[in-house]
C-alpha cells in the first residue's frame, strides 16, 4: 500500500549507449536505499516499482527499475517529457518521485 511518500533530488541525465538508447537519470544512493527499505516488497519483475515522477511542470505515472550493476534505481525519461521540459543528455534536473 502506497502512502505517496515523496523524494526530491537532482540528477544528471544520461543515455544508454545503444543506438537510439533510452534516456535515464539514476536515483541517488541514499534515495535508492530508503525506497528499497520501504518498498522492495512492492517491486514487480526485474525490480520494477510503480511511481509518479515530476520535473519542472511535468508530472507523470511511470516506474523506476532497480539496476543491479549500478546498485540504484533508474528513471526512464520519455521523449515527450524531455521535449516539454527541454531536458538533454548531461543536463542536471530536479526531480520528485512519489511512491
Amino acid at each position: 500500500m502506497s502512502l505517496d511518500i515523496k523524494y526530491e533530488f537532482r540528477s544528471k541525465v544520461w543515455q544508454h549507449p545503444a543506438p537510439g538508447g533510452w534516456h535515464f537519470i539514476s536515483l541517488p544512493e541514499s534515495v535508492t536505499k530508503e525506497i528499497r527499505k520501504q518498498f522492495k516488497s512492492q517491486e514487480q519483475g526485474w525490480g520494477r516499482l510503480k511511481i509518479t515522477a515530476q520535473t519542472g511542470k511535468s508530472k507523470w505515472a511511470t516506474a523506476i527499475w532497480f539496476d543491479t550493476r549500478r546498485r540504484t534505481y533508474l528513471l526512464p525519461l520519455k521523449k515527450e517529457i524531455r521535449v516539454r521540459e527541454r531536458i538533454y543528455v548531461g543536463g542536471v534536473i530536479d526531480v520528485i518521485v512519489g511512491v
